[in-house]
């Protein structure tokens, strides 16, 4: 055999392996010995010798040898001729070879023969010959050398049957053979062949390699495969067969994974399930992440089907598609889910993926495929997909891939995509919703089927009836995106989606919104087919609002005003087509009709109407709808001048008004003498209560509306009614407001007044609404000299505004009252009146008992002091609860000289002999009793904000920068509000606001709110600089603002002043604190704190919005950055950074900013507390800005250089902000007096703490130091020398030692947990940290905790006492983690981990002393967390038994019965706390230092010692 004679020799055979017993290893080729005699008489040799062993071999024509009938004794007899007779090999072998060169000889040879003339058996002649030792090797080779003349046969007819296929019969004489004399020698000839066999016959010999050469030489078999894989890769299912049914040993198993992991990229689809059932099958503990990092960087899964063999085969089963996509899934999922470890292993990798470009297809497709297969992993997964969604990690890009074009390939785990969408639906985070509604749609789009699209909408509408807001708005959302891209595929669909208006009670008006316009759209679309669907949909709409509009129930009315008004923007559309209904009126006819009805349904509900007028507002700018409809409006509003207004004589009344003995006058007249028309408040209000009342309630919101029309119509000029700007108000005169004339008054005068209060602050907020459009609008028929004109106006207007809220709010502290609403808000029929609890939260009281409280009020008025109950504290009073010694001050500063003092302290006087009088208004306080009815208030629109950029330009007194600074506050807190409703605060920090406010977006999206206050930031910074140009020692004028008061036309009112000396809601304990420790007169200071207090936070605010770090959104944020930039040469700030960050650059900007925030500290120190630590806050709020522009940047771009990033920056400004922080804790802010107030501001000091501890540059050696060495020195009381014992630290006494005790235990526990996660249960880590550093950082948290849980025997408070048992289960829990840890470095580190272990000992004693006590004296406070720091300690005390019973033969563990003692290691009797339960304590003692071993008793207990 020529050709095989060129076979190359194996490279890398082995050493024969051993062989059966009397046999010889063959080392060298084998060669069939050619004899030179007559190949006949060899023939007759082994005739001979077969007959003589009891075989004949010729029995007859065709027909098979006869065996004996033991075979057995036929081998022996075999075994021994040739070993006594060695001639006799080479002739047996010569006649095999010549007998068998003849086909039909190969054949019988091969075939089953028989025994004894019996039938034939399984057995062969040939395979009976391969048992006796001597022969085998040589027949092996004859045979393997006759196989290569039959391999024709198999190519041209490769599905014969065994009996016909002699190449096949061939390789199965090799199956299942007893022994092998030489397998080496034997495995390489059968390479040989293998490797020029026929494709079919090759994988014949490959598959059945297992059973061929057993256990043996399986380092050449793998050889070979890997070559043969390399020269054909169409074997690789065979060989993988192989490789599984080989015994292989670890080392060679190992090979066989590199070898399939090595053929991911290069194997066909339609093998590609074989190999990943081989290697996911073939997972280890060791090598399962190898395999699952090469299956997701080398699998390329993007679903490309098969439409042919869809289209040949039917499907059944659960197999959708027979496509190679289908056929990978299916062996994945099977895969998964009969080896957990598997599952456990893609987690855990996926968890360790940090950014989106790490995540590709297949990890979408794994995830799905773990989640439904189910079981207890699946809660894991879906915790999983939502922080990767999130975090921005698993995009939609990815789920395109999978899902769109590839319906076939997801149709049968469709159940399992919407599973998950309904779980990312029902998540509170945003971006989780969002995720939700674009699955929805993505599965609604590719999946055309009905009964897919059935179910999509299904779970939509589930949603939408589950009552909780956000998944209910991102429900709707998600269905308006498919009704506005597939309207009329969902008309057929629309019984489904009916459904949604049995929900309509428990939207708010958002989603109301959303609901109706589903519908219009779905109208629309149905009206434009040719059947009558849409007729019926359309009427059925309309005879749904219909109705609501005409029940009584308001609630129902809203609902109906929404809908109508979104019918009518459909109907009345300058672009609408189609008719809505199948009347033959036109669409704006029907509109028209529609609004006339809602208008006529609902001039008797006064909130309705309202909220009609405002919802018609709103539609007018945000569409362009018929100028029919827009006229008939203007005319119907236009009714507001003959209701309201009434003519003037010379700017003047034309007669005295007087009516319920209340003079009337004009306020506020901007244009004096020329002015036509005056807003009759008073006389509505004095003449018909009821009619006059609810008209009154309609006039803000008829006013706007009339304004929108008007610029509708006059392309954007209110010139036309631009009289109303400047017209006075006809109020009570201001005489009513005076000393005695406000006793004298009644309870029906009082509320006349403030009620006429009331209607004519909301007329100018709604004039500054309406009229800033002129300003800000860019409308080329408004003159500059027009412009200059309004602003003007507006900033009198603004002024008349701060002066008649002040006076409002002064009213209604001594006139309780429910103020009318006269804004409708959708999501509740109605608001109570709420009272301002100064101790905690605002309370909300029911109507019911809000009456009873007003007539018993009103009952009492007659009685003497009837406002008692009903007033604020005064500053005496306020005073003598602070102190003494504060009180005395006040009067020494009073006798000093200070006129401002002295004025304050007569009205205190005059107010305590007088209390039904009113106090001193101060303009700059907040107006807490008004904010608690805030709520029912006209809101201010964003575009109104302007006016911040805006400067009185007439001739004052003199030119104060601090003149204007009141109308600037007004402003920013109304700022303040409107990004507390756009970012809503986890937490309410200093002067937080929680009222339920309508703030006067108007619907404005996020970005569109930044673009609208983008102008804002230069003028921000304006105040903020004339703000501290005071504080440096400037001199305010005290006339400045009644000038301007003057200018406005406001009356001369003795009583209202600009100072913060008043009683003001929540901020006066900041007050307090000033007193005795600044020397700047109240009047001027007082005012400048809270300005300062709301730039800080308006800032904060601003930079933690997420949407300003989008691209889109940089150029507002660029802005800001600049308006705050410090002037100073910020160089020596920058020292000690490198490199430095690229000028111009935003993250420079940033820089400069955090310095001039950094000046602003320092000037702080000689300010209130809580000035000084919000800018404190500030300055983190712009470190945490820097890092969320850093990822955003990251996730957006993939990097962070086009903004300035540096790695070395956030360290440096993290040390800078650490070192800002310690200067204010080490600052003097006089602890010992001002305790009550470091009371009422732990929540700040707790935030400065945390900010101190986690921007240090060692957390666990401050913890350390500050654990071990500074809280220890804290008295448990206070006394006269807290000072001296907290000398470090002024703020830490014992009145705050528990917000220092809490703050510790909360970032110790918080170390502890960055430790484990960080170091210790990343295993395959790149960079880990020395074994001996990690301990140390343990056993410095260790040392922290017990000496925190010490200190409870020094305070024995019960709160104390509750954090240690909180945070010392806590801290125990996490360090059973490290166990592992601990155990794998016990050998090299045994010492410092039994004394870590011995030192936590100390606190789980205490501990459990403080749980017994607690049991006893039944403190809930603790014993509700006894349970789980029970468990913790039992599970420690089990993790310490087993760490040294495996890790150290000279370490003990035993348990005993110990004395039961109390904290202070007094024994107690056992029966008094339980019912003497043993103490089970643990000790460790290591054999080679005796010395070391824990204490017996001290401090033991009767329970279970943790």
């Amino acid at each position: 055999m020529v050709f095989l004679q060129r076979s190359a020799p194996n490279p890398r055979k082995r050493p024969a392996a051993t062989v059966a017993s009397g046999s010889t290893a063959v080392t060298t080729p084998i060669s069939i010995p050619r004899i030179r005699d007559d190949p006949d008489d060899h023939i007759a040799t082994v005739i001979s010798l077969l007959a003589e062993a009891g075989c004949t071999l010729h029995v007859a024509a065709d027909t098979p040898p006869s065996l004996p009938a033991d075979l057995h004794k036929f081998r022996r007899t075999l075994e021994s001729r040739l070993s006594s007779d060695p001639s006799l090999l080479p002739r047996l072998l010569s006649g095999l070879s010549s007998y068998i060169n003849v086909p039909q000889n190969l054949r019988l040879l091969i075939v089953p023969a028989s025994r004894d003339g019996s039938l034939p058996q399984t057995d062969s002649l040939a395979r009976t010959l391969l048992l006796v030792p001597q022969i085998q090797l040589q027949l092996q080779h004859l045979l393997l050398e006759k196989l290569p003349e039959y391999f024709d046969s198999t190519v041209g007819d490769s599905v014969s049957s065994l009996k016909d296929d002699v190449a096949r019969m061939i390789i199965n004489q090799f199956r299942w053979l007893d022994f092998l004399v030489d397998s080496e020698n034997f495995v390489e000839k059968l390479m040989e062949v293998l490797s020029i066999s026929p494709p079919s016959l090759k994988k014949e010999i490959i598959g059945s390699l297992p059973e061929i050469i057993g256990n043996q030489s399986h380092g050449s078999v793998i050889t070979a495969l890997e070559r043969l894989l390399q020269e054909d890769s169409g074997v690789i299912v065979p060989v993988l067969d192989s490789f599984s049914n080989l015994n292989l040993d670890e080392q060679l198993q190992e090979q066989a994974i590199t070898i399939a992991l090595a053929c991911i990229r290069t194997v066909d689809g339609e093998y590609m399930p074989h190999l990943l059932r081989f290697l996911l099958l073939s997972a280890t503990p060791a090598n399962v992440r190898r395999i699952i990092l090469q299956i997701r960087e080398q699998l390329k899964f993007v679903g490309v089907t098969d439409p042919l063999a869809i289209r040949n085969k039917k499907l059944k089963g659960k197999l959708v598609a027979n496509s190679t996509e289908a056929s990978t899934l299916e062996a994945l999922r099977l895969s998964l889910q009969f080896k957990n470890i598997l599952c456990e292993a893609i987690l855990k990798e996926l968890k360790s993926l940090d950014h989106s470009q790490d995540h590709k297809v297949i990890d979408v497709w794994l995830i799905m495929l773990i989640y439904i297969n189910g079981g207890s992993l699946q809660k894991g997964v879906e915790k999983i997909l939502k922080k990767k969604v999130i975090e921005g990690c698993l995009n939609e890009s990815l789920f395109d891939q999978c899902i769109h074009g590839h319906r076939e390939l997801v149709k049968d785990h469709f159940s399992s995509f919407l599973s998950v969408s309904e779980y990312l639906m029902a998540c509170r985070e945003q971006q989780a919703r969002d995720f939700s509604i674009y699955l929805y749609t993505a599965l609604f789009e590719e999946f055309s089927d009905t009964f897919y699209r059935q179910e999509v909408l299904g779970s939509l509408v589930t949603h939408i009836g589950s009552g909780i807001m956000y998944e209910v708005s991102s429900a709707l959302e998600a269905m308006f995106r498919l009704t506005l891209k597939y309207s009329e595929e969902l008309i057929p669909m629309s019984s489904h989606i009916n459904g949604i208006l049995d929900y309509l009670e428990g939207f708010h008006g958002e989603n109301l919104h959303k609901v109706y316009e589903i519908f219009c759209y779905l109208a629309v679309s149905a009206r434009s087919k040719p059947d009558f669907l849409g007729s019926s949909i359309a009427n059925e709409l309309l005879m749904i609002v219909r109705k609501q509009l005409g029940n009584p129930d308001i609630k129902y009315r809203k609902m109906g005003i929404v809908g109508t008004l979104k019918i009518i923007s459909t109907l009345g559309d300058v672009n609408a087509a189609v008719n809505f209904s199948s009347s033959q009126k036109t669409n704006c006819e029907e509109a028209l009709e529609l609004l006339k009805m809602a208008i006529e349904l609902n001039k008797s509900a006064t909130l309705s109407l309202i909220l009609l007028y405002d919802e018609l507002n709103s539609l007018f700018e945000c569409r362009i709808l018929q100028p029919a409809i827009i006229e008939w409006t203007g005319k119907h509003v236009g009714e507001l001048e003959s209701l309201f207004l009434s003519d003037l004589e010379g700017g003047q009344l034309p007669q005295k008004y007087v009516s319920n003995d209340i003079e009337g006058v004009l306020w506020m007249n901007l244009d004096g003498n020329l002015s036509p028309i005056c807003l009759n408040i008073l006389p509505l209000i004095s003449s018909m209560p009821l009619q006059s009342a609810d008209s009154l309630q309609i006039l803000p919101s008829q006013f706007l509306l009339l304004s929108v029309v008007e610029r509708l119509t006059n392309q954007g000029s209110l010139g036309g009614i631009d009289a109303l700007l400047g017209c006075p108000l006809h109020l009570p005169s201001p005489r009513h407001l005076a000393e005695g004339e406000w006793k004298r008054m009644s309870g029906q005068q009082k509320q006349i007044l403030c009620l006429s209060l009331y209607y004519a602050v909301n007329w100018i907020r709604e004039l500054l609404n309406a009229f800033s459009t002129q300003v800000i609008g860019k409308f080329d028929c408004i003159t500059q000299a027009t412009r200059d004109e309004t602003n003007r106006k507006l900033l009198k207007r603004l002024r008349n505004l701060v002066l008649l809220e002040s006076l409002l709010n002064a009213c209604l502290k001594y006139h309780q009252l429910t103020l009318p609403e006269l804004h409708c808000n959708l999501d509740h029929s109605g608001t109570p009146f709420s009272k301002i609890n100064h101790s905690k939260q605002r309370e909300t009281k029911n109507d019911q008992s809000l009456k009873k409280r007003k007539h018993k009020d009103l009952t009492a008025s007659e009685k003497l002091d009837p406002y008692g109950n009903l007033r604020q504290p005064t500053i005496v009073e306020t005073l003598k609860k602070a102190g003494a010694v504060i009180s005395q001050e006040v009067e020494n500063r009073s006798s000093s000289g200070s006129p401002t003092i002295q004025k304050v302290s007569q009205c205190v006087e005059h107010r305590e002999a007088n209390s039904n009088e009113l106090d001193l208004v101060d303009i700059a306080t907040t107006s807490g009793v008004l904010d608690a009815q805030r709520c029912k208030f006209r809101p201010l629109l964003v575009d109104s904000l302007f006016m911040l950029s805006l400067s009185e330009s007439q001739d004052n007194c003199c030119s104060d920068p601090a003149a204007e600074l009141p109308l600037h506050l007004y402003l920013l807190r109304d700022l303040h509000k409107k990004l507390d409703y756009l970012n809503p605060p986890n937490r309410q920090f200093l002067m937080g606001y929680t009222t339920k406010v309508q703030h006067g977006h108007n619907k404005l999206k996020t970005s569109e709110f930044l673009t609208k206050i983008r102008p804002l930031s230069k003028s921000l910074r304006k105040h903020l600089g004339s703000a501290f140009s005071i504080l440096k020692g400037s001199e305010p004028c005290q006339e400045h603002w009644k000038s301007g008061l003057v200018s406005a036309g406001s009356p001369d009112i003795p009583f209202v002043v600009v100072s913060m000396a008043s009683v003001a809601s929540s901020v006066f304990r900041e007050v307090l604190c000033c007193y005795s420790k600044v020397d700047t007169p109240v009047v001027s200071f007082l005012p400048l704190v809270y300005v300062l207090l709301q730039f800080f936070m308006l800032l904060l605010q601003m930079l933690s919005i997420p949407d300003l770090f989008l691209q889109t959104s940089l150029p507002t944020l660029r802005d800001m950055l600049d308006a705050f930039q410090s002037d100073k040469d910020t160089s020596q700030f920058f020292s000690g950074l490198q490199p430095l960050p690229n000028p111009g650059s935003i993250v420079y900007l940033y820089c400069r900013v955090y310095s001039f925030h950094e000046d602003l500290l320092d000037m702080a120190y000689s300010l209130p507390f809580s000035l000084a630590s919000e800018v404190l806050v500030t300055l983190q709020s712009i470190l945490n800005s820097i890092a969320m522009l850093f990822d955003k940047s990251m996730e957006e771009t993939g990097s962070s250089t086009h903004v300035g990033f540096t790695q070395s920056l956030l360290p440096f400004l993290r040390s800078k902000l650490a070192s800002s922080a310690h200067k204010l804790l080490m600052h003097d802010w006089n602890c010992a007096d001002n305790e009550n107030e470091l009371k009422i501001k732990g929540d700040v000091l707790q935030k400065i703490l945390h900010i101190y501890l986690r921007n240090s540059e060692s957390t666990p050696d401050l913890l350390d130091e500050l654990a071990c060495s500074i809280l220890p020195q804290v008295p448990s009381c206070r006394t006269n020398n807290t000072q001296e014992a907290a000398h470090s630290f002024p703020t830490l006494c014992p009145t705050m030692f528990l917000t220092w005790y809490r703050v510790l235990h909360e970032e110790n526990l918080d170390v502890l947990n960055k430790l484990v996660k960080g170091g210790l249960l990343k295993s395959r880590s790149n960079i880990q940290r020395k074994p001996a550093e990690v301990l140390i950082k343990l056993r410095q948290s260790v040392n922290v905790v017990v000496s925190l849980i010490s200190m409870c025997k020094i305070h024995d408070k019960v709160a104390v006492h509750a954090i240690a048992v909180k945070y010392g289960g806590r801290f125990v829990d996490t360090f059973l983690k490290v166990f592992d840890f601990l155990e794998a470095h016990f050998k090299e580190h045994n010492d410092i981990i039994i004394q870590t272990v011995k030192e936590l000992q100390k606190a789980t004693r205490i501990i459990q002393t403080l749980c017994s006590e607690a049991k006893g004296s039944k403190r809930t406070m603790i014993t509700s967390k006894i349970p789980a720091t029970k468990r913790s300690m039992e599970r420690f005390v089990f993790q310490v038994k087993a760490l040294l019973h495996n890790t150290s033969n000279g370490s003990t563990f035993w348990m005993g019965n110990l004395k039961h003692k109390d904290l202070y290691g007094q024994v107690v009797s056992s029966q008094v706390y339980n019912n003497g339960d043993d103490d089970m304590d643990r000790e460790a003692e290591n054999n080679s230092e005796p010395d070391t071993a824990i204490p017996d008793d001290d401090h033991e207990q009767g329970d279970n010692d943790k």
